[in-house]
Protein backbone atom coordinates (compact mmCIF):
# COMPACT_ATOMS: atom_id res chain seq x y z
CA UNK A 1 0.00 0.00 0.00
CA UNK A 2 1.37 3.08 -1.04
CA UNK A 3 1.77 6.25 1.22
CA UNK A 4 0.28 8.40 -1.68
CA UNK A 5 -2.53 6.19 -2.03
CA UNK A 6 -3.48 6.05 2.30
CA UNK A 7 -3.09 10.05 2.64
CA UNK A 8 -6.08 10.54 0.55
CA UNK A 9 -7.39 7.55 2.06
CA UNK A 10 -7.73 9.46 5.77
CA UNK A 11 -8.74 12.95 3.98
CA UNK A 12 -12.01 10.88 3.29
CA UNK A 13 -12.54 10.04 7.05
CA UNK A 14 -11.18 13.04 8.51
CA UNK A 15 -13.04 13.21 11.63
CA UNK A 16 -15.87 15.06 13.35
CA UNK A 17 -15.19 17.79 14.68
CA UNK A 18 -14.41 17.30 11.19
CA UNK A 19 -12.11 19.92 11.72
CA UNK A 20 -9.24 18.29 10.05
CA UNK A 21 -9.01 18.77 6.49
CA UNK A 22 -5.89 17.39 6.00
CA UNK A 23 -6.21 14.18 8.41
CA UNK A 24 -4.37 10.83 7.72
CA UNK A 25 -5.06 9.33 10.83
CA UNK A 26 -5.42 5.72 11.56
CA UNK A 27 -5.71 5.88 15.25
CA UNK A 28 -6.22 8.79 17.83
CA UNK A 29 -6.75 9.46 21.63
CA UNK A 30 -7.74 12.91 22.76
CA UNK A 31 -8.59 14.90 25.24
CA UNK A 32 -10.14 18.64 24.93
CA UNK A 33 -11.08 20.72 28.00
CA UNK A 34 -12.91 24.32 27.91
CA UNK A 35 -13.64 26.03 30.73
CA UNK A 36 -16.60 28.72 30.28
CA UNK A 37 -15.64 32.16 31.16
CA UNK A 38 -17.57 33.86 33.74
CA UNK A 39 -19.36 30.62 34.36
CA UNK A 40 -18.89 27.49 36.76
CA UNK A 41 -19.88 25.46 33.41
CA UNK A 42 -16.72 23.59 31.35
CA UNK A 43 -17.18 21.09 28.70
CA UNK A 44 -14.43 18.07 28.36
CA UNK A 45 -13.88 15.37 26.39
CA UNK A 46 -12.41 11.77 25.96
CA UNK A 47 -12.33 10.56 22.09
CA UNK A 48 -11.07 7.23 20.72
CA UNK A 49 -11.11 6.89 16.84
CA UNK A 50 -9.46 4.23 14.56
CA UNK A 51 -9.67 4.02 10.71
CA UNK A 52 -8.81 1.08 8.77
CA UNK A 53 -8.20 0.77 4.76
CA UNK A 54 -8.41 -2.26 3.04
CA UNK A 55 -7.30 -2.51 -0.66
CA UNK A 56 -9.90 -3.20 -3.17
CA UNK A 57 -7.27 -3.20 -6.46
CA UNK A 58 -3.82 -2.51 -7.57
CA UNK A 59 -5.57 1.14 -9.60
CA UNK A 60 -5.63 2.73 -6.01
CA UNK A 61 -9.15 1.88 -5.06
CA UNK A 62 -9.97 1.87 -0.79
CA UNK A 63 -13.00 0.46 1.03
CA UNK A 64 -12.22 2.52 4.83
CA UNK A 65 -13.68 1.38 7.89
CA UNK A 66 -13.93 3.90 10.20
CA UNK A 67 -15.30 4.09 14.12
CA UNK A 68 -15.00 6.31 16.89
CA UNK A 69 -16.31 6.93 20.85
CA UNK A 70 -16.76 10.42 22.59
CA UNK A 71 -17.32 10.88 26.11
CA UNK A 72 -18.55 14.81 26.52
CA UNK A 73 -18.66 15.69 29.90
CA UNK A 74 -20.82 18.76 30.01
CA UNK A 75 -20.30 20.07 33.52
CA UNK A 76 -23.56 22.53 34.37
CA UNK A 77 -23.37 24.03 37.65
CA UNK A 78 -25.20 27.25 36.61
CA UNK A 79 -28.66 27.38 37.22
CA UNK A 80 -30.95 27.02 34.51
CA UNK A 81 -34.68 27.49 35.58
CA UNK A 82 -35.83 24.23 35.20
CA UNK A 83 -35.90 20.57 36.92
CA UNK A 84 -33.57 18.03 35.57
CA UNK A 85 -30.09 19.91 34.76
CA UNK A 86 -28.09 17.11 36.80
CA UNK A 87 -29.26 14.71 34.04
CA UNK A 88 -27.65 16.94 31.50
CA UNK A 89 -23.83 16.33 32.15
CA UNK A 90 -22.61 12.91 30.24
CA UNK A 91 -23.15 12.59 26.18
CA UNK A 92 -21.85 9.56 24.75
CA UNK A 93 -20.96 9.29 21.38
CA UNK A 94 -20.06 6.51 18.95
CA UNK A 95 -20.20 6.24 15.18
CA UNK A 96 -18.97 3.65 12.61
CA UNK A 97 -18.35 4.73 8.71
CA UNK A 98 -17.79 3.56 5.80
CA UNK A 99 -15.84 4.93 2.76
CA UNK A 100 -14.77 4.45 -0.24
CA UNK A 101 -11.97 5.73 -2.87
CA UNK A 102 -10.40 5.55 -6.31
CA UNK A 103 -8.53 7.11 -8.61
CA UNK A 104 -9.50 9.84 -11.53
CA UNK A 105 -7.92 11.15 -14.75
CA UNK A 106 -5.51 13.90 -14.33
CA UNK A 107 -4.40 13.58 -10.87
CA UNK A 108 -7.79 14.08 -9.36
CA UNK A 109 -8.99 11.64 -6.87
CA UNK A 110 -12.59 10.94 -5.45
CA UNK A 111 -13.84 9.31 -2.35
CA UNK A 112 -17.22 8.80 -0.37
CA UNK A 113 -18.40 7.90 3.09
CA UNK A 114 -21.57 7.16 5.09
CA UNK A 115 -21.90 7.34 8.45
CA UNK A 116 -23.98 6.32 11.52
CA UNK A 117 -24.19 6.78 14.95
CA UNK A 118 -25.51 7.64 18.23
CA UNK A 119 -25.25 10.77 20.68
CA UNK A 120 -27.43 10.92 23.70
CA UNK A 121 -26.93 11.48 27.80
CA UNK A 122 -28.54 7.38 27.82
CA UNK A 123 -30.78 8.65 31.22
CA UNK A 124 -33.34 6.65 29.63
CA UNK A 125 -33.89 2.83 29.19
CA UNK A 126 -31.96 2.24 26.03
CA UNK A 127 -31.48 3.29 22.97
CA UNK A 128 -34.10 5.74 21.33
CA UNK A 129 -34.76 6.88 17.53
CA UNK A 130 -33.51 10.33 18.54
CA UNK A 131 -30.24 9.45 19.36
CA UNK A 132 -29.09 8.53 15.88
CA UNK A 133 -27.09 10.60 13.64
CA UNK A 134 -26.67 10.33 9.73
CA UNK A 135 -23.42 11.94 8.09
CA UNK A 136 -22.57 11.63 4.37
CA UNK A 137 -20.23 12.73 2.50
CA UNK A 138 -18.07 13.22 -0.95
CA UNK A 139 -14.89 14.89 -1.93
CA UNK A 140 -12.61 15.17 -4.58
CA UNK A 141 -8.89 15.64 -4.70
CA UNK A 142 -5.92 17.21 -6.25
CA UNK A 143 -3.03 16.25 -5.89
CA UNK A 144 -0.30 18.57 -7.57
CA UNK A 145 3.12 16.91 -8.98
CA UNK A 146 6.67 17.64 -10.27
CA UNK A 147 7.36 19.35 -6.72
CA UNK A 148 10.33 18.86 -5.47
CA UNK A 149 10.41 17.20 -1.73
CA UNK A 150 9.53 17.95 0.41
CA UNK A 151 7.59 20.36 -1.02
CA UNK A 152 4.04 18.94 -1.47
CA UNK A 153 0.23 20.67 -2.56
CA UNK A 154 -2.94 19.32 -2.64
CA UNK A 155 -6.74 20.57 -2.93
CA UNK A 156 -9.61 19.45 -1.44
CA UNK A 157 -13.17 20.26 -2.28
CA UNK A 158 -16.38 18.42 -1.33
CA UNK A 159 -19.80 18.51 1.20
CA UNK A 160 -20.66 16.83 4.29
CA UNK A 161 -24.50 16.73 5.68
CA UNK A 162 -24.92 15.39 9.19
CA UNK A 163 -28.61 14.96 10.84
CA UNK A 164 -29.21 16.36 12.83
CA UNK A 165 -26.61 18.22 14.22
CA UNK A 166 -25.32 21.62 15.65
CA UNK A 167 -24.99 23.48 12.01
CA UNK A 168 -27.88 21.91 10.50
CA UNK A 169 -26.67 22.18 6.74
CA UNK A 170 -24.56 21.09 4.32
CA UNK A 171 -21.09 22.24 5.12
CA UNK A 172 -18.68 23.24 1.76
CA UNK A 173 -15.43 21.86 2.46
CA UNK A 174 -12.60 23.93 0.07
CA UNK A 175 -9.02 23.26 1.00
CA UNK A 176 -5.79 24.04 -0.44
CA UNK A 177 -2.64 22.76 1.66
CA UNK A 178 0.88 23.44 0.18
CA UNK A 179 4.19 22.82 1.72
CA UNK A 180 6.02 25.71 0.21
CA UNK A 181 9.54 25.17 2.15
CA UNK A 182 11.81 22.76 4.27
CA UNK A 183 10.74 24.62 7.23
CA UNK A 184 7.17 26.03 6.04
CA UNK A 185 3.81 24.77 5.16
CA UNK A 186 0.13 26.47 5.27
CA UNK A 187 -3.20 25.31 4.60
CA UNK A 188 -5.95 27.97 3.64
CA UNK A 189 -9.78 27.64 3.18
CA UNK A 190 -12.73 25.51 5.19
CA UNK A 191 -12.81 23.75 7.77
CA UNK A 192 -9.75 24.67 8.89
CA UNK A 193 -6.71 26.91 8.09
CA UNK A 194 -3.26 26.79 9.82
CA UNK A 195 0.18 28.06 9.23
CA UNK A 196 3.03 25.56 10.42
CA UNK A 197 6.70 25.60 11.22
CA UNK A 198 9.19 22.76 11.05
CA UNK A 199 11.91 22.67 13.60
CA UNK A 200 12.80 19.58 12.06
CA UNK A 201 11.20 16.42 11.12
CA UNK A 202 10.31 15.59 14.78
CA UNK A 203 9.28 18.81 16.22
CA UNK A 204 6.85 21.49 14.58
CA UNK A 205 4.68 24.26 15.92
CA UNK A 206 1.56 25.58 14.07
CA UNK A 207 -1.26 28.59 14.41
CA UNK A 208 -4.18 27.74 13.26
CA UNK A 209 -7.88 28.24 13.09
CA UNK A 210 -10.61 25.53 13.18
CA UNK A 211 -14.27 24.36 14.02
CA UNK A 212 -15.09 22.11 17.10
CA UNK A 213 -18.72 21.24 17.83
CA UNK A 214 -21.07 18.71 19.60
CA UNK A 215 -24.44 17.31 19.35
CA UNK A 216 -26.37 15.31 22.26
CA UNK A 217 -30.04 14.10 22.32
CA UNK A 218 -31.79 14.44 25.63
CA UNK A 219 -33.85 10.66 26.36
CA UNK A 220 -36.17 12.67 28.89
CA UNK A 221 -37.08 16.42 27.59
CA UNK A 222 -37.06 19.19 29.76
CA UNK A 223 -39.80 21.64 30.25
CA UNK A 224 -38.81 25.51 29.65
CA UNK A 225 -40.35 28.81 30.73
CA UNK A 226 -39.08 31.64 28.64
CA UNK A 227 -39.02 35.30 30.00
CA UNK A 228 -42.14 35.79 27.89
CA UNK A 229 -44.15 33.11 29.66
CA UNK A 230 -43.75 30.65 26.97
CA UNK A 231 -43.14 26.85 27.58
CA UNK A 232 -41.04 25.27 25.32
CA UNK A 233 -39.60 22.03 24.89
CA UNK A 234 -35.86 20.92 25.09
CA UNK A 235 -34.85 17.92 23.24
CA UNK A 236 -31.16 18.46 22.76
CA UNK A 237 -27.70 20.17 23.54
CA UNK A 238 -25.10 21.42 21.46
CA UNK A 239 -21.87 23.67 21.43
CA UNK A 240 -20.28 24.93 18.61
CA UNK A 241 -16.77 27.02 19.01
CA UNK A 242 -15.11 28.78 16.40
CA UNK A 243 -10.76 29.07 17.80
CA UNK A 244 -7.77 30.26 17.26
CA UNK A 245 -4.51 28.34 18.65
CA UNK A 246 -1.22 27.58 19.13
CA UNK A 247 -0.55 24.04 18.80
CA UNK A 248 2.94 21.91 19.03
CA UNK A 249 3.77 18.48 17.88
CA UNK A 250 6.46 15.96 18.72
CA UNK A 251 7.15 13.24 16.87
CA UNK A 252 8.35 9.69 18.71
CA UNK A 253 8.90 8.04 15.32
CA UNK A 254 7.50 8.57 11.73
CA UNK A 255 3.94 7.41 12.35
CA UNK A 256 3.87 8.05 16.46
CA UNK A 257 3.42 11.80 17.73
CA UNK A 258 2.11 13.52 20.56
CA UNK A 259 0.16 17.05 19.93
CA UNK A 260 -1.03 20.19 22.15
CA UNK A 261 -2.96 23.14 21.28
CA UNK A 262 -3.85 26.10 23.59
CA UNK A 263 -5.75 29.18 22.27
CA UNK A 264 -8.78 31.63 22.57
CA UNK A 265 -12.54 30.93 20.69
CA UNK A 266 -13.19 33.50 18.54
CA UNK A 267 -16.87 32.44 18.40
CA UNK A 268 -18.45 30.09 21.29
CA UNK A 269 -22.02 28.95 22.33
CA UNK A 270 -23.43 25.96 24.20
CA UNK A 271 -27.53 26.34 23.98
CA UNK A 272 -30.71 23.70 24.18
CA UNK A 273 -32.61 23.21 21.64
CA UNK A 274 -36.39 21.60 20.55
CA UNK A 275 -37.21 19.65 18.16
CA UNK A 276 -36.84 21.47 15.17
CA UNK A 277 -33.53 22.62 16.04
CA UNK A 278 -34.57 26.17 17.11
CA UNK A 279 -32.72 27.63 20.42
CA UNK A 280 -34.66 27.15 23.34
CA UNK A 281 -32.19 28.71 25.60
CA UNK A 282 -28.50 29.79 25.53
CA UNK A 283 -26.28 28.80 28.02
CA UNK A 284 -22.61 30.27 27.81
CA UNK A 285 -22.39 32.48 24.53
CA UNK A 286 -18.82 34.18 25.76
CA UNK A 287 -15.30 33.35 24.47
CA UNK A 288 -13.12 31.33 26.41
CA UNK A 289 -9.54 29.34 26.81
CA UNK A 290 -9.41 26.26 24.87
CA UNK A 291 -7.31 23.25 25.50
CA UNK A 292 -6.76 19.80 23.43
CA UNK A 293 -3.93 16.83 24.17
CA UNK A 294 -3.57 13.52 22.11
CA UNK A 295 -1.43 10.97 21.06
CA UNK A 296 -2.03 10.11 17.36
CA UNK A 297 -1.02 7.26 14.75
CA UNK A 298 -0.94 8.19 11.45
CA UNK A 299 0.77 8.20 8.13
Amino acid sequence: MRKKHLIFICILLYSFNGVRCQSTDLARIEYTYVPQADSDNTYSRFRISANYPIKMDDKGTYLVIGAQYRFNNLQIDDELGFDGQEDLNGFHTAAIELGYTFKMKNDWRFGTKFGVGISSNFEGSGIERGDFRYRGSVYFVKTYKNIQKPKTARLVVGVQYTNPASLNLPLPIINYFKRFHQSWSYAIGTPKTNLKYFFNEKSRLQAFVGLDRFYGNLQNNRAFVNENGNTKIIENVSMLTVMSALGYEYYFTEHLLFYTYAGYTLSNEIRLRDRDQENVLIINDKNTLYFRSGIKFKI
